[in-house]
């Protein structure tokens, strides 16, 4: 089955840096967007980035100037570099991919585990 999985998590001082890393494996026939998702603890789930196949993106207002999404394709590996991380940043960072397995059928989300960030002094 296809699974994602993300690294690179951790705990900074606000304005620090941190660069998350979610490779995809399994059986995969292609890949459309990738996407970065966050919840924090009472909050909905909420997205953070976003990036096409074509690499055109799509970032929530929090994050513009701060954070980038790219993508390397042949890895089948999506990477959001935060810079300038803010307590408001502290969250589980979750790691979307929308897959097709095979060329006849839909493409799927697949999620990965989460990993912790948290910005604190």
């Amino acid at each position: 089955q296809v699974q994602l999985v993300e690294s690179g998590g951790g705990s900074v001082q606000p304005g620090g840096s941190l660069r998350l890393s979610c490779a995809a494996s399994g059986l995969i026939f292609s890949i459309s967007a990738m996407a970065w998702y966050r919840q924090a603890p009472g909050k909905e789930r909420e997205l953070v980035a976003r990036i096409n196949r074509d690499t055109t993106t799509t970032y929530a207002d929090s994050v513009k100037g701060r954070f980038t999404i790219s993508r390397d394709d042949a890895k089948k590996t999506v990477y959001l570099q935060m810079n300038s991380l803010k307590p408001e940043d502290t969250a589980v960072y979750y790691c979307n991919a929308d897959i097709w397995v095979n060329r006849n059928s839909r493409s799927s989300p697949y999620w990965g585990q989460g990993t912790q960030v948290t910005v604190s002094s």
